[in-house]
C-alpha cells in the first residue's frame, strides 16, 4: 500500500463512494473545499491501483493546528492499518508545517474511532456542547514534538 496527495480523479471517486464505504449519507461532508482550497495535505492510499482509504485534513492556523476532517477506509481494507498508514503521513506532513498538536472529533458511541485513536496515543475528552447546544463530541488532540 502506498499514501499520496489526493488528486482531483482521487476527489471525484471518493465523492462517488464515500456513502457506500460510511454505510449512510455522508457525502456533505466531502465538502469540494476539502479539495479546492484545504486539499493540500489532503492523502489517499492505493494498493494495486485501486483507492482504499482517504483522509481529508488542514492546518488550522491558531496554533497552527493540524485537523483530521474525515478518513474513510474502503470496507475490504478495515484493520489492514490503511487509516493508520493515512494518520502518519498526515502527522508527519503537519510536523513538518510546524504544528504542535493534532486534533480530531467523532460523536459519542463511535468506540471504533475512539479504540483508534486510542492504540494511535492521542488524548480525549467529551465536550458538551461541542457541536451546538446538546451535542456533545468526543474530542481528541494529540500533542506533537518539535522538529
Amino acid at each position: 500500500m502506498t499514501t499520496r496527495p489526493l488528486k482531483k480523479s482521487d476527489y471525484d471517486e471518493i465523492v462517488r463512494v464515500i456513502d457506500r464505504w460510511w454505510g449512510g449519507p455522508t457525502s456533505a461532508l466531502a465538502h469540494p473545499i476539502f479539495f479546492y482550497e484545504l486539499g493540500k495535505l489532503a492523502r489517499v492510499v492505493e494498493h494495486d491501483d485501486q483507492l482504499v482509504g482517504f483522509l481529508f485534513g488542514f492546518i488550522a492556523p491558531d496554533g497552527p493546528v493540524g485537523y483530521v476532517h474525515i478518513v474513510g477506509i474502503h470496507p475490504d481494507y478495515r484493520r489492514r492499518g490503511v487509516a493508520r498508514l493515512l494518520y502518519t503521513a498526515f502527522e508527519a506532513d503537519c510536523q513538518a508545517t510546524g504544528c504542535r498538536m493534532m486534533k480530531a472529533i467523532t460523536t459519542l458511541g463511535n468506540e471504533g474511532s475512539v479504540r483508534f485513536h486510542d492504540a494511535l496515543g492521542w488524548t480525549k475528552a467529551q465536550v458538551e456542547d461541542y457541536a451546538g447546544p446538546g451535542r456533545q463530541r468526543i474530542v481528541f488532540t494529540k500533542e506533537l514534538t518539535a522538529r
